[in-house]
Protein backbone atom coordinates (compact mmCIF):
# COMPACT_ATOMS: atom_id res chain seq x y z
CA UNK A 1 0.00 0.00 0.00
CA UNK A 2 1.20 3.09 -0.88
CA UNK A 3 1.42 5.78 1.98
CA UNK A 4 1.32 8.91 -0.88
CA UNK A 5 -1.76 10.73 -0.61
CA UNK A 6 -4.10 10.06 -3.89
CA UNK A 7 -4.52 13.49 -6.33
CA UNK A 8 -7.00 14.19 -8.55
CA UNK A 9 -6.32 16.40 -11.57
CA UNK A 10 -9.21 18.24 -13.08
CA UNK A 11 -8.88 19.45 -16.32
CA UNK A 12 -5.93 17.28 -16.93
CA UNK A 13 -6.14 17.31 -20.18
CA UNK A 14 -5.46 20.86 -20.82
CA UNK A 15 -1.72 22.39 -20.63
CA UNK A 16 -1.41 23.16 -17.29
CA UNK A 17 -2.96 19.43 -16.28
CA UNK A 18 -0.41 18.58 -18.09
CA UNK A 19 2.62 19.93 -16.40
CA UNK A 20 0.95 18.83 -13.33
CA UNK A 21 0.78 15.24 -14.33
CA UNK A 22 4.42 15.76 -15.66
CA UNK A 23 5.57 17.35 -11.90
CA UNK A 24 3.79 14.77 -9.48
CA UNK A 25 5.47 11.78 -11.72
CA UNK A 26 7.53 10.19 -8.82
CA UNK A 27 6.45 13.28 -6.37
CA UNK A 28 8.07 11.80 -3.05
CA UNK A 29 4.68 12.89 -1.33
CA UNK A 30 1.70 12.58 -4.16
CA UNK A 31 0.42 10.42 -5.97
CA UNK A 32 -2.22 10.93 -9.12
CA UNK A 33 -4.78 8.32 -9.14
CA UNK A 34 -7.75 10.29 -11.04
CA UNK A 35 -7.84 12.40 -13.93
CA UNK A 36 -10.92 14.62 -14.81
CA UNK A 37 -11.70 16.59 -17.95
CA UNK A 38 -15.07 18.15 -19.94
CA UNK A 39 -17.24 15.25 -21.35
CA UNK A 40 -15.68 15.34 -24.45
CA UNK A 41 -12.17 13.43 -22.85
CA UNK A 42 -14.04 10.96 -20.35
CA UNK A 43 -14.29 7.45 -20.63
CA UNK A 44 -10.75 7.50 -22.86
CA UNK A 45 -7.62 6.29 -21.19
CA UNK A 46 -5.46 9.34 -20.85
CA UNK A 47 -3.24 8.85 -23.21
CA UNK A 48 -5.89 8.38 -25.72
CA UNK A 49 -7.18 12.13 -24.47
CA UNK A 50 -4.14 13.75 -25.09
CA UNK A 51 -3.35 11.99 -28.40
CA UNK A 52 -2.04 14.61 -30.95
CA UNK A 53 -1.76 17.40 -28.09
CA UNK A 54 0.73 16.49 -25.37
CA UNK A 55 2.74 19.14 -25.05
CA UNK A 56 5.03 18.42 -22.44
CA UNK A 57 9.22 17.95 -23.44
CA UNK A 58 9.09 14.59 -21.77
CA UNK A 59 6.52 11.65 -22.87
CA UNK A 60 3.42 11.17 -20.41
CA UNK A 61 4.21 9.10 -17.52
CA UNK A 62 3.29 5.28 -17.53
CA UNK A 63 1.77 5.39 -14.47
CA UNK A 64 -1.17 7.59 -15.45
CA UNK A 65 -1.47 6.42 -19.80
CA UNK A 66 -4.18 3.99 -19.05
CA UNK A 67 -6.15 6.28 -16.22
CA UNK A 68 -9.43 6.26 -17.73
CA UNK A 69 -10.18 10.09 -17.81
CA UNK A 70 -13.28 10.99 -15.43
CA UNK A 71 -16.33 13.72 -16.44
CA UNK A 72 -14.97 16.48 -13.93
CA UNK A 73 -18.88 17.41 -13.38
CA UNK A 74 -19.58 14.24 -11.49
CA UNK A 75 -18.17 15.59 -8.28
CA UNK A 76 -18.79 12.91 -5.83
CA UNK A 77 -17.46 9.96 -8.26
CA UNK A 78 -14.23 12.24 -9.13
CA UNK A 79 -13.75 13.20 -5.08
CA UNK A 80 -14.02 9.39 -3.55
CA UNK A 81 -10.96 8.01 -5.53
CA UNK A 82 -8.72 11.31 -4.04
CA UNK A 83 -7.50 13.19 -0.93
CA UNK A 84 -7.58 15.96 -2.56
CA UNK A 85 -7.83 17.67 -5.91
CA UNK A 86 -5.86 20.66 -8.29
CA UNK A 87 -8.04 22.42 -10.55
CA UNK A 88 -6.64 23.73 -13.49
CA UNK A 89 -10.15 23.64 -15.65
CA UNK A 90 -11.30 25.89 -19.10
CA UNK A 91 -14.63 27.39 -17.87
CA UNK A 92 -16.47 30.61 -17.02
CA UNK A 93 -15.93 31.99 -13.84
CA UNK A 94 -18.72 31.41 -12.43
CA UNK A 95 -18.93 28.00 -13.64
CA UNK A 96 -15.50 27.55 -12.25
CA UNK A 97 -16.50 28.84 -8.79
CA UNK A 98 -19.17 26.87 -8.48
CA UNK A 99 -17.59 23.60 -9.40
CA UNK A 100 -14.46 24.38 -7.03
CA UNK A 101 -17.31 24.87 -4.03
CA UNK A 102 -18.90 21.66 -4.52
CA UNK A 103 -15.29 19.33 -4.54
CA UNK A 104 -14.79 21.50 -1.43
CA UNK A 105 -17.91 20.50 0.32
CA UNK A 106 -17.33 16.86 -0.35
CA UNK A 107 -14.59 17.08 1.83
CA UNK A 108 -11.85 17.61 -0.66
CA UNK A 109 -9.48 20.23 -0.38
CA UNK A 110 -8.44 21.88 -3.45
CA UNK A 111 -5.93 23.52 -5.56
CA UNK A 112 -6.76 25.95 -7.73
CA UNK A 113 -4.85 26.94 -10.81
CA UNK A 114 -7.74 29.40 -11.66
CA UNK A 115 -8.55 32.87 -11.13
CA UNK A 116 -11.91 32.77 -9.97
CA UNK A 117 -11.89 32.53 -6.32
CA UNK A 118 -8.69 34.65 -6.32
CA UNK A 119 -10.68 37.56 -4.49
CA UNK A 120 -12.63 35.56 -2.24
CA UNK A 121 -11.99 36.98 0.80
CA UNK A 122 -12.10 33.88 2.61
CA UNK A 123 -10.05 31.45 -0.57
CA UNK A 124 -5.95 32.29 0.39
CA UNK A 125 -4.06 33.18 -3.08
CA UNK A 126 -1.12 31.80 -1.96
CA UNK A 127 2.74 31.97 -2.89
CA UNK A 128 4.19 30.04 -0.20
CA UNK A 129 7.91 31.84 0.46
CA UNK A 130 6.06 35.10 0.85
CA UNK A 131 2.43 35.00 2.44
CA UNK A 132 1.85 31.78 4.15
CA UNK A 133 0.43 32.73 7.21
CA UNK A 134 -2.87 33.53 4.84
CA UNK A 135 -3.51 29.83 5.07
CA UNK A 136 -5.07 30.76 8.48
CA UNK A 137 -8.34 32.21 6.55
CA UNK A 138 -9.24 28.45 5.77
CA UNK A 139 -10.66 28.22 9.46
CA UNK A 140 -13.29 30.90 8.49
CA UNK A 141 -13.65 29.93 4.95
CA UNK A 142 -14.64 26.00 6.24
CA UNK A 143 -17.04 27.04 8.61
CA UNK A 144 -18.98 29.23 5.81
CA UNK A 145 -19.00 26.33 3.54
CA UNK A 146 -19.56 23.90 6.53
CA UNK A 147 -16.70 21.27 5.80
CA UNK A 148 -13.87 20.15 8.17
CA UNK A 149 -11.49 19.10 5.69
CA UNK A 150 -12.78 20.47 2.67
CA UNK A 151 -11.50 23.92 1.08
CA UNK A 152 -9.94 25.79 -1.88
CA UNK A 153 -7.23 27.99 -1.84
CA UNK A 154 -5.50 29.33 -5.00
CA UNK A 155 -2.28 30.16 -6.29
CA UNK A 156 -1.81 34.20 -8.14
CA UNK A 157 -1.02 34.97 -11.80
CA UNK A 158 1.70 34.17 -13.79
CA UNK A 159 3.17 37.12 -14.40
CA UNK A 160 3.76 38.34 -11.22
CA UNK A 161 5.81 35.87 -9.89
CA UNK A 162 8.70 37.81 -12.11
CA UNK A 163 8.69 40.56 -9.48
CA UNK A 164 6.65 40.41 -6.84
CA UNK A 165 8.96 37.83 -4.82
CA UNK A 166 12.08 40.68 -5.33
CA UNK A 167 9.69 43.58 -3.97
CA UNK A 168 8.48 41.22 -1.30
CA UNK A 169 12.22 40.74 -0.30
CA UNK A 170 12.34 44.63 0.44
CA UNK A 171 9.47 45.51 2.02
CA UNK A 172 11.26 46.50 4.78
CA UNK A 173 11.99 49.72 2.86
CA UNK A 174 8.77 50.48 2.31
CA UNK A 175 8.10 50.46 -1.55
CA UNK A 176 5.85 53.13 -2.31
CA UNK A 177 5.69 53.28 -6.07
CA UNK A 178 6.47 50.47 -8.93
CA UNK A 179 6.06 50.40 -12.83
CA UNK A 180 6.64 46.91 -14.34
CA UNK A 181 6.18 45.95 -18.22
CA UNK A 182 5.78 41.97 -18.48
CA UNK A 183 6.99 40.21 -21.31
CA UNK A 184 5.21 36.99 -21.45
CA UNK A 185 5.30 33.98 -22.81
CA UNK A 186 2.72 32.52 -25.22
CA UNK A 187 2.67 29.03 -22.86
CA UNK A 188 0.66 31.85 -20.47
CA UNK A 189 -2.30 31.65 -22.76
CA UNK A 190 -2.12 27.39 -23.33
CA UNK A 191 -0.38 28.01 -26.69
CA UNK A 192 2.62 26.55 -28.63
CA UNK A 193 3.83 27.75 -31.94
CA UNK A 194 1.96 25.19 -33.69
CA UNK A 195 -0.79 26.44 -32.31
CA UNK A 196 -0.09 29.87 -32.69
CA UNK A 197 2.21 30.56 -35.96
CA UNK A 198 0.71 34.45 -35.66
CA UNK A 199 3.15 34.68 -32.88
CA UNK A 200 6.28 34.13 -34.67
CA UNK A 201 8.14 37.12 -35.59
CA UNK A 202 5.72 39.05 -33.54
CA UNK A 203 4.72 41.15 -30.57
CA UNK A 204 0.84 41.80 -29.26
CA UNK A 205 0.81 44.35 -26.62
CA UNK A 206 -2.36 43.69 -24.82
CA UNK A 207 -3.59 40.36 -22.73
CA UNK A 208 -6.95 40.49 -21.68
CA UNK A 209 -7.09 40.94 -18.05
CA UNK A 210 -3.32 40.74 -17.01
CA UNK A 211 -2.93 44.37 -16.73
CA UNK A 212 -5.40 44.52 -13.62
CA UNK A 213 -4.63 41.28 -12.29
CA UNK A 214 -1.11 42.73 -12.12
CA UNK A 215 -1.56 45.34 -10.51
CA UNK A 216 -4.07 44.23 -7.43
CA UNK A 217 -2.92 40.61 -6.66
CA UNK A 218 0.38 41.49 -5.18
CA UNK A 219 -2.09 43.98 -3.15
CA UNK A 220 -3.70 40.76 -2.13
CA UNK A 221 -0.83 38.98 -0.96
CA UNK A 222 0.49 41.44 1.13
CA UNK A 223 -2.75 41.98 2.98
CA UNK A 224 -3.45 40.90 6.11
CA UNK A 225 -6.19 38.14 7.71
CA UNK A 226 -8.63 40.58 9.66
CA UNK A 227 -12.08 38.42 11.23
CA UNK A 228 -11.69 35.13 8.53
CA UNK A 229 -11.33 37.64 5.35
CA UNK A 230 -8.22 38.77 3.87
CA UNK A 231 -7.70 42.31 3.81
CA UNK A 232 -5.40 43.74 0.77
CA UNK A 233 -2.57 46.35 1.51
CA UNK A 234 -2.64 49.71 0.48
CA UNK A 235 0.67 50.33 -0.83
CA UNK A 236 2.76 50.06 -3.15
CA UNK A 237 1.08 51.64 -5.51
CA UNK A 238 1.69 49.04 -8.54
CA UNK A 239 1.32 49.90 -12.52
CA UNK A 240 1.88 47.87 -15.34
CA UNK A 241 2.26 46.52 -19.18
CA UNK A 242 1.80 43.25 -19.50
CA UNK A 243 2.80 41.98 -23.30
CA UNK A 244 2.48 39.17 -25.36
CA UNK A 245 6.31 37.94 -26.56
CA UNK A 246 7.45 34.66 -29.09
CA UNK A 247 8.71 33.05 -26.23
CA UNK A 248 7.58 29.68 -25.79
CA UNK A 249 8.53 29.89 -21.72
CA UNK A 250 9.01 32.36 -18.99
CA UNK A 251 7.54 35.68 -18.04
CA UNK A 252 9.92 37.91 -18.20
CA UNK A 253 9.24 41.76 -16.19
CA UNK A 254 11.28 45.16 -16.23
CA UNK A 255 10.63 46.80 -13.18
CA UNK A 256 11.07 50.47 -11.45
CA UNK A 257 10.57 51.20 -7.69
CA UNK A 258 10.55 54.19 -5.02
CA UNK A 259 10.93 53.00 -1.60
CA UNK A 260 10.06 55.53 1.57
CA UNK A 261 13.55 54.20 2.67
CA UNK A 262 15.56 54.35 -0.59
CA UNK A 263 18.24 51.40 0.72
CA UNK A 264 22.30 50.75 -0.76
CA UNK A 265 22.59 48.50 -3.71
CA UNK A 266 24.33 46.61 -2.26
CA UNK A 267 21.71 45.90 0.86
CA UNK A 268 19.29 45.26 -2.36
CA UNK A 269 21.30 42.39 -3.58
CA UNK A 270 21.62 41.18 0.11
CA UNK A 271 18.06 41.31 0.81
CA UNK A 272 17.53 39.00 -2.65
CA UNK A 273 20.14 36.54 -2.25
CA UNK A 274 19.32 35.98 1.83
CA UNK A 275 15.47 35.69 1.16
CA UNK A 276 14.28 32.40 2.71
CA UNK A 277 10.48 31.66 3.30
CA UNK A 278 8.59 29.22 5.15
CA UNK A 279 9.05 26.18 2.28
CA UNK A 280 12.68 26.87 2.54
CA UNK A 281 12.59 26.09 6.25
CA UNK A 282 10.50 23.03 5.80
CA UNK A 283 12.42 22.06 3.24
CA UNK A 284 9.68 20.79 0.68
CA UNK A 285 10.16 18.36 -2.18
CA UNK A 286 9.16 21.36 -4.51
CA UNK A 287 11.24 24.18 -3.12
CA UNK A 288 13.83 26.18 -4.68
CA UNK A 289 16.86 26.18 -2.15
CA UNK A 290 17.92 29.25 -4.06
CA UNK A 291 14.45 31.41 -4.27
CA UNK A 292 16.08 34.64 -5.77
CA UNK A 293 19.13 34.28 -7.81
CA UNK A 294 20.73 38.05 -8.33
CA UNK A 295 22.46 38.03 -11.80
CA UNK A 296 25.94 40.54 -11.97
CA UNK A 297 26.02 40.48 -15.89
CA UNK A 298 24.54 43.02 -17.96
CA UNK A 299 22.71 40.36 -19.89
CA UNK A 300 20.99 38.41 -17.50
CA UNK A 301 18.57 36.79 -16.61
CA UNK A 302 17.72 35.86 -19.98
CA UNK A 303 14.26 34.04 -21.01
CA UNK A 304 15.92 30.85 -22.56
CA UNK A 305 18.86 30.30 -20.03
CA UNK A 306 17.72 31.33 -17.31
CA UNK A 307 13.65 30.36 -16.73
CA UNK A 308 14.46 26.63 -15.96
CA UNK A 309 17.14 27.60 -12.64
CA UNK A 310 16.33 25.65 -9.56
CA UNK A 311 13.97 22.90 -11.56
CA UNK A 312 11.94 26.33 -13.15
CA UNK A 313 10.74 27.23 -9.10
CA UNK A 314 13.32 29.72 -8.37
CA UNK A 315 13.08 33.40 -9.36
CA UNK A 316 16.07 35.39 -11.41
CA UNK A 317 16.88 39.13 -11.00
CA UNK A 318 19.56 41.63 -12.77
CA UNK A 319 20.48 44.87 -13.85
CA UNK A 320 19.90 45.97 -10.60
CA UNK A 321 20.84 50.56 -11.27
CA UNK A 322 19.88 53.94 -9.57
CA UNK A 323 16.47 55.22 -12.10
CA UNK A 324 16.62 59.48 -12.58
CA UNK A 325 13.09 59.16 -11.86
CA UNK A 326 12.55 56.10 -9.34
CA UNK A 327 15.06 55.04 -6.99
CA UNK A 328 15.89 51.94 -8.75
CA UNK A 329 14.81 49.75 -11.63
CA UNK A 330 15.77 45.70 -12.10
CA UNK A 331 15.02 42.64 -14.52
CA UNK A 332 12.97 39.83 -13.22
CA UNK A 333 12.17 36.26 -14.88
CA UNK A 334 9.99 33.59 -13.41
CA UNK A 335 9.33 30.51 -15.63
CA UNK A 336 5.41 30.81 -15.97
CA UNK A 337 4.00 27.33 -16.17
CA UNK A 338 6.35 25.90 -13.35
CA UNK A 339 6.67 28.77 -10.46
CA UNK A 340 4.15 30.58 -12.36
CA UNK A 341 0.94 27.98 -12.44
CA UNK A 342 1.34 24.27 -11.98
CA UNK A 343 4.40 24.18 -9.76
CA UNK A 344 3.33 26.76 -7.71
CA UNK A 345 0.38 25.01 -6.98
CA UNK A 346 2.23 21.93 -6.10
CA UNK A 347 4.29 23.80 -3.52
CA UNK A 348 1.41 25.18 -2.35
CA UNK A 349 0.19 21.48 -1.37
CA UNK A 350 3.13 20.68 -0.08
CA UNK A 351 2.76 23.50 2.25
CA UNK A 352 -0.73 22.75 3.40
CA UNK A 353 0.62 19.44 4.14
CA UNK A 354 2.94 20.30 6.04
CA UNK A 355 1.29 22.25 7.78
CA UNK A 356 -1.53 19.70 8.82
CA UNK A 357 -4.21 21.27 6.26
CA UNK A 358 -4.24 18.53 3.55
CA UNK A 359 -4.69 14.51 5.24
CA UNK A 360 -5.88 11.54 3.89
CA UNK A 361 -9.48 10.83 3.90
Amino acid sequence: MSEKLKVGIVGGTGMVGQRFVQLLDGHPWFEVTVIAASKNSSGKTYEESVQGRWKMPNPIPENVKSIIVQDASNVEEVAAGVDFIFCAVDMKKDEIKALEEAYAKTETPVISNNSAHRWTPDVPMVTPEINPEHIEVIAAQRKRLGTTKGFIAVKPNCSIQSYVPALHALLDFKPTKVVASTYQAISGAGKNFTDWPEMLDNVIPYIGGEEEKSEQEPLRIWGSVVDGEIVKASAPLITTQCIRVPVTDGHLATVFVSFENKPSKEEIISRWREFMGRPQELDLPSAPKQFITYFEEENRPQTKLDRDIENGMGVSVGRLREDSIYDYKFVGLSHNTLRGAAGGAVLIAELLKAEGYIQAK
